[in-house]
């Protein structure tokens, strides 16, 4: 039972860049998605780098060096789901990080979202990836789930670049 799989460790609050520095410093393997938005302060603009998911940090590693990894300080403990620690699979790392590849703007969202229509995008830079359209404001958004961590990424793509495929059944 000592296989390496990616863990979702939780931080504290605006420790994500450091818990990653320190976890790769101690020779473990860690991804922490980063995306850059442009802030506005009231005298200048400003391109800053945050991480996607706010207290999240995912470290690869096995069940039985889960102790060690929360010595590093700002760790604060492993995500549970159902009793057990919440763990990530390598498919859904990497349509977190082609999404950020892109460039396109994203936002995370942890809510429970209804179940929409659902979506193959059919042209730019996330094409063929499938999901689904929800509304929010006045934007169409694109809600790829990351279901091992209960989070979604919300992406914005224009409506020309989305085919619909059918309505999203709840085990999707």
């Amino acid at each position: 039972m000592n296989e390496l799989k990616w863990f979702v460790m939780y931080t504290a609050s605006r420790s994500e860049k450091k818990v990653a520095a320190r976890l790769r410093e101690s020779g473990k393997e860690v991804y922490l998605p980063i995306v850059e938005e442009l802030r506005q302060w009231s005298d200048r603009k400003k391109k800053v780098e945050r991480p996607l998911f706010n207290g999240y940090v995912f470290v690869k590693t096995t069940r039985g060096q889960l102790w060690e990894c929360l010595q590093v300080p700002g760790a604060v403990k492993f995500v549970h789901f159902s009793g057990q620690h919440a763990t990530i699979r390598d498919e859904e790392l990497e349509t977190i990080e082609r999404i950020i590849s892109t460039g396109v703007a994203v936002e995370s969202d942890g809510s429970v979202i209804e179940p929409g229509e659902k979506v193959e995008v059919i042209g730019g830079a996330l094409q063929n990836m499938t999901g689904e359209v929800i509304e929010k404001g006045n934007k169409d958004y694109f809600l790829i789930r990351i279901p091992s961590i209960y989070q979604n990424m919300l992406v914005s793509i224009p409506r020309k670049f989305l085919q619909s495929i059918g309505k999203v059944t709840p085990e999707q």
